[in-house]
């Protein structure tokens, strides 16, 4: 299966048969219907923005949303090449009804994807979700007579409002941050990053070094920012004597950070060093996913704060957020949410509360690091096999477990004393997710390796 549709969007492989891959019959069916929840719900004319990342389908797809919405009658803010969090941001900027971002995310270049964001710039929850998956089955739209068609509005210069919006937030230090002549590699896996972190770093007076930042869609690497993907960024920083690197995935909404050694601060510790600064500054509750690791509760918790947890998707993280007034959250992907910009994962934002950091403590990026509670993660995914169950697989897994603490409200998660496993059916592509943490890799490898079998011989 090679077209899933989820709360992370319409997602598919490009190419193949109409309904099983993203074709251009299915890029129009679901705009369409993206467009005829929108009016259902608004009054009035509308106006949705529309940005890409850098894949190679990108262009083709892009084409398709734009003027299907035009047909539908709704008028269109094209950013082009942009970054999800720019999306989102414009979507409040110019008082649109919705956004689509035309991206993949993390997913290889055969893949392109359909972000559906409503009118405050976020991602739609479930039961819009729903509505929009029921109009693309039933077909029945509205398109629009010819005096009523919608009109597209070119915008250029979407990503310098965004670096602008980030050094205008209150905690972060802009001059200081220009007196450390700092040294940074950018591995922008030629996408959309490639234009938007260079951009920012230099509007911060530090010398960027560029590696994989031709926005073309050929990923030079796997685009999941990770440490096995990352071995030229690593060895980029070290050779440039450099004060650290910067991964960021095609659409910019993840963050990853080497230190001046060539070594990962770890995707999962992205989040953390940008909550320990903001924790300091204006304290209150921290949100991250159940995916994520345990060192984000240490740290709100060693400010006297307190942590609470979500389902995986950003919709949830965001959801959660809200209902505690969480000063800062996000995924242990490297996704750094901060309500004070908007609420969506953002690297831009990431960067600047990282830099921030970095000059008021006066540390290098390794001893920043060595500061943290030290836990590690091991990611592994099965992939689905035809006719599995995949809620009984966990429910026969949660019985076997009635003694360690269990959450099913993502899957199964399963607390030991000084470990645990999350296994959960991924929204973004046909396999089951394994992640593991412990107090070393080997634990954690060992823990993950121990459910795979397990999962195995229930199937």
């Amino acid at each position: 299966m090679t077209l899933i549709k989820s709360i992370s969007g319409i997602r598919g492989t490009i190419g193949g048969g109409v309904s099983n891959n993203l074709t251009p019959l299915d890029v129009v069916l679901f705009t369409s219907a993206y467009a005829q929840w929108l009016t259902n719900t608004h009054k009035g004319k509308l106006t949705v923005v529309t940005g890409r990342d850098a894949r190679i389908s990108g262009t083709m797809i892009h084409s398709l949303v734009n003027q299907t919405l035009v047909g539908m009658g709704v008028n269109v803010i094209d950013l082009g090449l942009s970054t999800t969090p720019t999306v989102a941001l414009s979507v409040k900027l110019y008082q649109a009804q919705g956004g689509i971002v035309l991206t993949a995310s993390h997913n290889p270049k055969q893949w392109n994807a359909l972000k559906l964001l409503n009118e405050r710039g976020e991602f739609i929850n479930v039961e819009a979700g729903a509505k929009v998956l029921e109009y693309a089955s039933q077909g029945a739209f509205q398109y629009a007579a010819v005096d009523d068609l919608g009109k597209i509005t070119t915008v250029t210069d979407a990503i310098e409002k965004h670096i602008k919006d980030c050094l205008k937030l209150k905690w972060v230090h802009t001059e200081q941050i220009k007196k450390r002549n700092f040294k940074v590699v950018v591995d922008g896996v030629n996408s959309s990053g490639g234009i938007a972190i260079p951009a920012l770093l230099e509007e911060l007076g530090i010398e960027v070094i560029k590696i994989y930042c031709e926005p073309n869609g050929e990923f030079p690497h796997n685009p999941e920012p990770l440490k096995e993907h990352l071995t030229d960024l690593c060895e980029a920083v070290v050779g440039n004597q450099a004060d650290f690197g910067i991964a960021v995935d095609p659409d910019v909404d993840r963050l990853v950070f080497v230190d001046e050694k060539g070594n990962l601060f770890g995707e999962e510790y992205t989040l953390v060093a940008c909550a320990d600064y903001i924790l300091e500054k204006t304290p209150g509750p921290t949100v991250s996913n159940l995916s994520s690791t345990r060192a984000l509760a240490d740290v709100t918790e060693s400010h006297g704060q307190i942590y609470s947890t979500s389902a995986v998707g950003e919709v949830n993280v965001v959801t959660e957020m809200k209902a505690c007034n969480a000063v800062i959250g996000g995924e242990g992907n490297g996704g750094v949410i901060y309500p004070d910009l908007h609420y969506g994962r953002d690297a831009l934002v990431g960067i600047v509360l990282f830099l921030s950091l970095l000059v008021e403590r006066n540390l290098s990026v390794s001893k920043l690091r060595a500061s943290y509670p030290d836990y590690f993660m091991s990611k592994n995914k099965i992939n689905l096999v035809e006719g599995m169950d995949v809620e009984e697989v966990l429910k026969t897994l949660e019985r076997n477990y009635t003694k360690e603490i269990c959450n099913m409200v993502d899957g199964l998660k399963i607390d030991f004393k000084e470990a645990w496993v999350h296994l959960r059916k991924s929204n973004t592509e046909p396999i089951i997710r394994i992640y593991t943490e412990a107090k070393s890799l080997e634990k954690a490898d060992a823990l993950a390796a121990q459910f795979a079998e397990e999962i195995k011989d229930l199937f």
